[in-house]
Protein backbone atom coordinates (compact mmCIF):
# COMPACT_ATOMS: atom_id res chain seq x y z
CA UNK A 1 0.00 0.00 0.00
CA UNK A 2 1.12 3.34 -1.02
CA UNK A 3 2.48 5.53 2.34
CA UNK A 4 0.38 8.25 2.94
CA UNK A 5 2.62 11.71 3.35
CA UNK A 6 1.32 15.11 4.41
CA UNK A 7 3.35 18.41 3.07
CA UNK A 8 3.53 21.63 5.43
CA UNK A 9 3.67 24.48 2.82
CA UNK A 10 2.07 25.06 -0.64
CA UNK A 11 5.05 27.58 -1.87
CA UNK A 12 7.09 26.65 -4.82
CA UNK A 13 8.99 23.51 -3.34
CA UNK A 14 6.18 22.09 -1.64
CA UNK A 15 4.44 22.03 -4.17
CA UNK A 16 7.40 20.61 -6.61
CA UNK A 17 7.50 17.90 -4.04
CA UNK A 18 3.67 17.19 -4.46
CA UNK A 19 3.89 16.64 -7.90
CA UNK A 20 6.91 14.58 -7.62
CA UNK A 21 5.45 12.04 -4.61
CA UNK A 22 2.41 12.02 -6.76
CA UNK A 23 4.56 10.82 -10.01
CA UNK A 24 5.26 8.19 -7.67
CA UNK A 25 1.69 7.38 -6.81
CA UNK A 26 1.87 8.01 -3.30
CA UNK A 27 -1.38 9.02 -0.97
CA UNK A 28 -0.32 13.09 -1.05
CA UNK A 29 -1.98 15.78 0.82
CA UNK A 30 -1.04 19.55 0.70
CA UNK A 31 -1.37 21.93 3.66
CA UNK A 32 -1.88 25.53 2.76
CA UNK A 33 -3.07 27.54 5.72
CA UNK A 34 -4.77 30.02 4.09
CA UNK A 35 -7.96 29.38 3.17
CA UNK A 36 -9.00 31.54 -0.22
CA UNK A 37 -5.49 30.11 -1.57
CA UNK A 38 -6.37 26.88 -0.89
CA UNK A 39 -9.49 26.59 -2.07
CA UNK A 40 -8.09 28.38 -5.34
CA UNK A 41 -5.27 25.77 -5.53
CA UNK A 42 -8.12 23.18 -5.05
CA UNK A 43 -9.94 24.34 -8.02
CA UNK A 44 -7.86 25.48 -10.54
CA UNK A 45 -5.03 23.10 -9.91
CA UNK A 46 -2.95 25.67 -10.38
CA UNK A 47 -0.18 27.29 -8.15
CA UNK A 48 0.24 30.78 -10.84
CA UNK A 49 1.54 32.82 -7.40
CA UNK A 50 4.81 30.24 -7.05
CA UNK A 51 4.86 27.73 -9.96
CA UNK A 52 2.87 29.19 -13.06
CA UNK A 53 2.51 26.95 -15.96
CA UNK A 54 2.06 23.78 -13.29
CA UNK A 55 -0.69 21.55 -12.76
CA UNK A 56 -1.21 19.99 -9.45
CA UNK A 57 -2.43 16.39 -9.89
CA UNK A 58 -5.68 15.38 -9.30
CA UNK A 59 -4.82 12.84 -6.88
CA UNK A 60 -2.80 15.49 -4.37
CA UNK A 61 -5.44 16.45 -1.68
CA UNK A 62 -5.20 19.98 -0.90
CA UNK A 63 -6.16 21.17 2.58
CA UNK A 64 -5.68 24.35 5.41
CA UNK A 65 -6.56 21.87 7.92
CA UNK A 66 -3.36 20.55 10.21
CA UNK A 67 -4.86 17.33 11.36
CA UNK A 68 -6.36 16.41 8.09
CA UNK A 69 -2.74 17.02 6.65
CA UNK A 70 -0.76 14.86 8.57
CA UNK A 71 -3.50 12.45 10.87
CA UNK A 72 -1.93 8.98 10.37
CA UNK A 73 0.88 9.83 7.59
CA UNK A 74 4.02 7.54 7.64
CA UNK A 75 5.98 10.85 6.19
CA UNK A 76 5.76 14.56 7.05
CA UNK A 77 7.38 17.30 4.78
CA UNK A 78 8.44 20.77 6.26
CA UNK A 79 8.39 23.07 3.41
CA UNK A 80 7.72 26.16 5.20
CA UNK A 81 9.90 29.18 5.66
CA UNK A 82 12.10 28.33 8.20
CA UNK A 83 10.95 31.78 10.35
CA UNK A 84 7.42 30.12 10.73
CA UNK A 85 8.05 26.25 11.15
CA UNK A 86 8.63 26.39 15.00
CA UNK A 87 4.96 28.46 15.35
CA UNK A 88 3.55 25.36 12.63
CA UNK A 89 5.24 21.88 14.17
CA UNK A 90 4.47 23.37 17.57
CA UNK A 91 0.25 22.95 16.50
CA UNK A 92 1.51 19.42 14.90
CA UNK A 93 1.73 17.54 17.52
CA UNK A 94 -1.45 16.15 18.74
CA UNK A 95 -1.86 14.81 15.36
CA UNK A 96 1.99 13.61 14.59
CA UNK A 97 1.96 9.46 14.57
CA UNK A 98 5.00 8.51 17.05
CA UNK A 99 6.12 6.26 13.98
CA UNK A 100 6.36 9.25 11.56
CA UNK A 101 9.32 10.42 9.97
CA UNK A 102 9.57 14.46 9.42
CA UNK A 103 11.68 15.80 6.63
CA UNK A 104 12.99 18.88 6.50
CA UNK A 105 12.81 20.48 3.41
CA UNK A 106 13.58 23.92 4.41
CA UNK A 107 16.90 26.07 4.26
CA UNK A 108 17.70 28.47 7.01
CA UNK A 109 19.25 29.49 10.43
CA UNK A 110 16.78 30.35 13.40
CA UNK A 111 17.34 34.24 14.36
CA UNK A 112 18.78 34.33 18.10
CA UNK A 113 18.32 30.90 18.89
CA UNK A 114 20.75 29.76 15.87
CA UNK A 115 19.17 26.52 15.65
CA UNK A 116 18.96 24.29 12.63
CA UNK A 117 15.88 23.72 11.22
CA UNK A 118 16.22 19.72 12.55
CA UNK A 119 16.56 21.32 15.80
CA UNK A 120 13.95 23.29 15.82
CA UNK A 121 11.42 20.18 15.15
CA UNK A 122 12.77 18.80 17.68
CA UNK A 123 12.24 21.62 20.32
CA UNK A 124 8.36 21.99 18.60
CA UNK A 125 7.38 18.34 18.82
CA UNK A 126 8.55 16.91 22.45
CA UNK A 127 7.26 12.79 20.96
CA UNK A 128 9.41 13.21 17.96
CA UNK A 129 13.01 11.03 17.87
CA UNK A 130 16.42 12.62 16.69
CA UNK A 131 16.31 9.37 14.49
CA UNK A 132 13.22 10.11 13.06
CA UNK A 133 14.26 13.50 11.34
CA UNK A 134 15.52 13.79 8.29
CA UNK A 135 16.83 16.47 6.30
CA UNK A 136 16.44 17.12 2.29
CA UNK A 137 18.85 19.60 1.24
CA UNK A 138 21.00 20.22 -2.48
CA UNK A 139 20.76 21.65 -5.61
CA UNK A 140 17.14 21.67 -6.51
CA UNK A 141 15.15 24.65 -7.96
CA UNK A 142 11.03 24.06 -7.31
CA UNK A 143 10.54 25.28 -10.81
CA UNK A 144 12.60 22.85 -12.28
CA UNK A 145 11.45 19.74 -10.64
CA UNK A 146 7.80 20.56 -11.18
CA UNK A 147 8.74 20.00 -14.14
CA UNK A 148 10.20 16.95 -14.00
CA UNK A 149 13.74 18.04 -15.07
CA UNK A 150 16.48 16.02 -13.52
CA UNK A 151 17.49 16.68 -9.74
CA UNK A 152 19.67 15.37 -7.52
CA UNK A 153 19.83 16.01 -3.58
CA UNK A 154 20.63 14.60 -0.76
CA UNK A 155 18.93 12.88 2.19
CA UNK A 156 20.24 13.36 5.81
CA UNK A 157 19.59 11.86 9.08
CA UNK A 158 21.88 10.51 12.22
CA UNK A 159 19.69 7.32 11.67
CA UNK A 160 20.44 5.48 8.33
CA UNK A 161 17.23 3.79 8.16
CA UNK A 162 15.04 6.78 7.87
CA UNK A 163 17.39 8.62 5.63
CA UNK A 164 16.63 5.72 3.48
CA UNK A 165 13.22 5.36 4.01
CA UNK A 166 12.84 8.81 2.38
CA UNK A 167 15.57 8.20 -1.01
CA UNK A 168 12.72 5.03 -1.56
CA UNK A 169 10.02 7.67 -0.97
CA UNK A 170 11.27 10.08 -3.70
CA UNK A 171 13.35 8.36 -6.10
CA UNK A 172 11.80 8.69 -9.56
CA UNK A 173 13.93 8.34 -12.93
CA UNK A 174 13.73 12.51 -12.88
CA UNK A 175 14.33 12.74 -8.93
CA UNK A 176 17.80 10.84 -7.63
CA UNK A 177 18.15 10.81 -3.51
CA UNK A 178 21.40 9.98 -2.15
CA UNK A 179 21.73 9.25 1.79
CA UNK A 180 23.94 10.58 4.72
CA UNK A 181 24.16 10.53 7.88
CA UNK A 182 25.57 14.07 8.21
CA UNK A 183 22.59 15.84 9.02
CA UNK A 184 24.60 19.06 10.39
CA UNK A 185 26.51 19.35 7.49
CA UNK A 186 23.36 19.27 5.25
CA UNK A 187 21.83 21.12 6.74
CA UNK A 188 24.50 23.81 7.32
CA UNK A 189 25.24 23.87 4.05
CA UNK A 190 21.79 24.29 2.49
CA UNK A 191 21.46 27.18 4.91
CA UNK A 192 24.93 29.23 4.15
CA UNK A 193 24.97 29.02 0.37
CA UNK A 194 21.95 31.49 0.39
CA UNK A 195 24.45 33.81 2.25
CA UNK A 196 27.11 33.44 -0.73
CA UNK A 197 24.43 33.77 -3.35
CA UNK A 198 23.79 37.23 -2.02
CA UNK A 199 26.86 38.25 -2.95
CA UNK A 200 26.89 36.39 -6.04
CA UNK A 201 24.01 38.74 -7.01
CA UNK A 202 25.59 41.69 -6.28
CA UNK A 203 28.33 40.49 -8.56
CA UNK A 204 26.25 40.66 -10.94
CA UNK A 205 24.61 43.85 -10.38
CA UNK A 206 27.60 45.48 -10.61
CA UNK A 207 28.41 43.66 -13.83
CA UNK A 208 32.25 42.37 -12.04
CA UNK A 209 32.69 38.98 -14.02
CA UNK A 210 32.98 35.62 -13.98
CA UNK A 211 36.52 35.58 -12.43
CA UNK A 212 35.14 37.45 -9.33
CA UNK A 213 31.67 35.06 -8.83
CA UNK A 214 34.10 32.07 -9.24
CA UNK A 215 36.20 32.80 -6.86
CA UNK A 216 33.38 33.97 -4.41
CA UNK A 217 31.62 30.34 -5.06
CA UNK A 218 35.79 28.92 -4.02
CA UNK A 219 36.28 31.25 -1.25
CA UNK A 220 32.14 31.38 -0.19
CA UNK A 221 32.63 27.57 0.19
CA UNK A 222 35.74 27.64 2.45
CA UNK A 223 33.93 29.88 4.96
CA UNK A 224 30.94 27.57 5.14
CA UNK A 225 33.41 24.77 5.56
CA UNK A 226 35.05 26.32 8.51
CA UNK A 227 31.59 27.49 9.97
CA UNK A 228 30.40 23.90 9.81
CA UNK A 229 33.75 22.25 11.24
CA UNK A 230 33.25 23.91 13.96
CA UNK A 231 29.89 22.86 14.72
CA UNK A 232 30.93 19.58 14.10
CA UNK A 233 29.42 18.80 10.74
CA UNK A 234 32.08 16.58 8.31
CA UNK A 235 34.03 18.47 6.44
CA UNK A 236 33.75 16.81 3.23
CA UNK A 237 30.14 17.19 3.20
CA UNK A 238 30.87 20.28 1.98
CA UNK A 239 31.91 18.88 -1.36
CA UNK A 240 29.07 17.45 -1.73
CA UNK A 241 25.31 18.24 -3.07
CA UNK A 242 24.19 20.11 -0.51
CA UNK A 243 27.26 21.96 -0.48
CA UNK A 244 29.32 22.63 -3.70
CA UNK A 245 26.25 21.31 -5.87
CA UNK A 246 23.92 23.83 -3.66
CA UNK A 247 26.50 26.39 -3.34
CA UNK A 248 26.95 26.27 -7.69
CA UNK A 249 23.14 26.66 -8.35
CA UNK A 250 22.02 29.03 -6.32
CA UNK A 251 25.04 31.45 -7.15
CA UNK A 252 24.29 30.90 -10.80
CA UNK A 253 20.97 30.65 -11.54
CA UNK A 254 17.65 32.67 -12.55
CA UNK A 255 15.74 30.72 -10.43
CA UNK A 256 17.70 31.72 -7.21
CA UNK A 257 15.81 34.49 -5.21
CA UNK A 258 18.48 34.46 -3.18
CA UNK A 259 20.70 35.91 -6.03
CA UNK A 260 18.13 38.06 -6.84
CA UNK A 261 18.27 40.11 -3.89
CA UNK A 262 22.11 40.74 -4.30
CA UNK A 263 21.09 41.70 -7.76
CA UNK A 264 18.84 44.35 -6.63
CA UNK A 265 20.77 45.82 -4.21
CA UNK A 266 23.56 46.35 -6.23
CA UNK A 267 21.31 48.24 -8.96
CA UNK A 268 20.53 50.30 -5.87
CA UNK A 269 17.30 48.93 -4.22
CA UNK A 270 16.64 48.95 -0.48
CA UNK A 271 16.19 45.94 1.28
CA UNK A 272 13.03 46.66 2.20
CA UNK A 273 12.12 47.66 -0.93
CA UNK A 274 12.93 44.36 -2.76
CA UNK A 275 11.49 42.14 -0.13
CA UNK A 276 7.98 44.19 0.17
CA UNK A 277 7.96 43.38 -3.58
CA UNK A 278 9.04 39.72 -3.47
CA UNK A 279 6.17 37.55 -3.57
CA UNK A 280 8.62 33.85 -2.54
CA UNK A 281 10.94 33.96 0.56
CA UNK A 282 14.67 34.86 0.78
CA UNK A 283 16.47 32.76 3.10
CA UNK A 284 19.50 33.88 2.86
CA UNK A 285 18.56 37.64 4.71
CA UNK A 286 17.81 36.20 7.68
CA UNK A 287 20.16 33.70 7.75
CA UNK A 288 23.10 36.35 6.74
CA UNK A 289 22.36 38.00 10.89
CA UNK A 290 22.49 34.06 12.11
CA UNK A 291 25.64 33.15 10.14
CA UNK A 292 27.37 36.14 11.70
CA UNK A 293 25.88 35.51 15.18
CA UNK A 294 27.13 31.97 14.77
CA UNK A 295 30.93 33.01 13.31
CA UNK A 296 31.02 35.59 16.22
CA UNK A 297 30.21 32.89 19.03
CA UNK A 298 32.47 30.26 17.63
CA UNK A 299 35.27 33.14 16.35
CA UNK A 300 35.20 31.85 12.75
CA UNK A 301 36.84 34.32 10.19
CA UNK A 302 33.90 35.06 7.50
CA UNK A 303 34.55 37.94 5.69
CA UNK A 304 32.00 37.57 3.41
CA UNK A 305 29.34 36.85 5.24
CA UNK A 306 30.56 40.05 7.11
CA UNK A 307 30.37 42.36 3.99
CA UNK A 308 27.33 40.47 3.13
CA UNK A 309 25.87 41.68 6.12
CA UNK A 310 26.66 45.12 6.55
CA UNK A 311 25.32 45.97 2.89
CA UNK A 312 21.73 43.80 3.67
CA UNK A 313 21.89 46.03 7.56
CA UNK A 314 24.42 48.59 7.58
CA UNK A 315 23.66 49.92 4.19
CA UNK A 316 27.04 49.74 2.98
CA UNK A 317 28.14 50.43 -0.71
CA UNK A 318 27.88 47.58 -2.37
CA UNK A 319 31.08 48.57 -4.29
CA UNK A 320 32.75 49.21 -1.00
CA UNK A 321 32.13 45.97 -0.09
CA UNK A 322 33.62 44.21 -2.91
CA UNK A 323 36.94 46.70 -2.24
CA UNK A 324 37.67 45.75 0.89
CA UNK A 325 37.55 41.77 0.62
CA UNK A 326 39.72 42.49 -2.55
CA UNK A 327 42.09 44.91 -0.34
CA UNK A 328 42.35 42.21 2.27
CA UNK A 329 46.14 41.46 3.50
CA UNK A 330 47.66 39.36 1.86
CA UNK A 331 48.14 35.37 2.77
CA UNK A 332 48.51 31.82 1.49
CA UNK A 333 45.16 29.95 0.17
CA UNK A 334 43.83 27.84 2.95
CA UNK A 335 40.44 25.86 3.47
CA UNK A 336 38.80 25.72 6.49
Amino acid sequence: MSPKVGILGAGGWGTALAVALAHNDHDVTLWEFNPEIKAKLETTRKNSMFLPGITIPKTVKITDQLDRAIRDTAFVIVALPSHVIRSVAEKCQPFLSDQCIVVSGSKGIENMTLKRNSEILLESLPNLLPNRVVALSGPSHAEELARKRPTVVVAASEEEASSYQVQQLLMSPFFRIYTSDDIIGVELGGALKNVIAIAAGIIDGLELGDNLKAALINRGLVEITRLGTALNANPMTFAGLSGMGDLIVTCTSRHSRNRFVGEAIAKGKSLRQILKEMVMVAEGVRTTQSALDLSLHYKIDMPITQEVFSVLFDEKDPREAVNDLMTRAAKAEDWG
